[in-house]
């Protein structure tokens, strides 16, 4: 038997028997182990949508095609209403400077779809918005109040599903006159309609939910409550009705171009342009296909981008 005779060089323990630090010694921090850092909402929601191939794909797409529909007019050397007399409905070509050939008018058609673009994409975007805004809130307080005051805000927005669009449009050009703020006006005036229905019967269903009773029970505002709880949680179906919002505004855009109570010229719209180049689709296919192209792709685009904001900002999918 050996016995190990190799001297300790550790710490003593004091003759009370007693331990360094203590009979429970604090645990020496591990510098390897970072701190958790917590992670906002936004940040939390742009992760997500970044895993989303098919959403950063479109979003990548609208935003070159914003640029270009943008910046595009500025480069190019034809103008808007520029005649070129000698290319009347001329096809496709890269010899006379119209890539995407002209119109019945000789008007370069790569240059008027850019313009197009520039209103479709306009009315299309700030009509959502303020349908966004006015239903989301509109539909919110009803739900959430109920009782008398959501029959009577209820029955408002039946009385504004009752009136006929176009005579609301027309009502609208007599006081106002024809420009085109009127068809923000005239499509966010209805558009909301839809949107206050579908947030107010996900803020019936959320209400009673556990959350906005804790809510409750801590002396949350009731403002604090819509706005912090229940339009967060109902995000889900609102963003995917925007995404279907935006491509209804744009033919809606056009039904009112193309009735002549829109955009007129020398201004033009992807509506206006596809309506035009119905009239020539056997002779001059190209002036039907080239607006259809960019309105398709922007659709696709929006619909792809707006599962992926679902996906991303729902709290439900988490």
């Amino acid at each position: 038997m050996t016995t190990d005779t190799t001297p300790y060089s550790g710490p003593r323990m004091p003759a009370g028997g007693t331990p360094p630090g203590g009979p429970n010694p604090p645990a020496e921090p591990d510098p390897e182990a970072g701190a958790v850092a917590g992670e906002s909402l936004t940040r939390d929601a742009w992760r997500r949508l970044k895993q989303n191939r098919a959403a950063m794909v479109s979003l990548i797409l609208l935003i070159v095609i914003a640029t270009v529909c943008v910046l595009g007019p500025l480069v190019l050397p034809w103008g808007l209403a520029e005649v070129d007399w000698n290319a009347f409905t001329a096809p496709p070509s890269l010899e006379g400077g119209h890539f995407l050939g002209t119109d019945a008018n000789g008007r370069d058609l790569l240059t008027r779809t850019l313009y197009g673009g520039r209103v479709s994409l306009s009315v299309a975007l700030v009509a959502s918005f303020v349908s966004l805004v006015i239903g989301v809130l509109y539909g919110a307080i009803s739900g959430y109040v109920g009782g008398r005051l959501d029959n009577l805000m209820m029955r408002f927005v039946d009385i504004m599903y009752s009136l006929p669009f176009m005579f609301l449009v027309i009502l609208l050009m007599v006081v106002f006159g024809r420009n085109i703020f009127l068809i923000y006006a005239a499509i966010g005036a209805v558009e909301w309609l839809d949107m206050a229905r579908i947030v107010r019967g996900q803020t019936l269903s959320l209400k009673r939910r556990e959350f906005v009773e804790a809510a409750h029970a801590l002396g949350v505002k009731d403002s604090k409550i819509v706005t912090r709880h229940l339009i967060p949680n109902a995000i889900g179906p609102v963003i995917v009705y925007v995404t279907l919002t935006v491509p209804k505004v744009i033919l809606l855009e056009s039904f009112l171009s193309f009735l002549g109570l829109g955009v007129q010229e020398p201004l033009t719209s992807w509506g206006v342009l596809i309506s035009e180049g119905t009239d020539t689709m056997q002779g001059a296919p190209w002036m039907l296909l080239v607006p259809s192209i960019f309105l398709a792709v922007t659709l696709f685009c929006l619909n792809f981008l707006g599962d992926g904001l679902r996906d991303a900002l729902d709290p439900k999918t988490r």
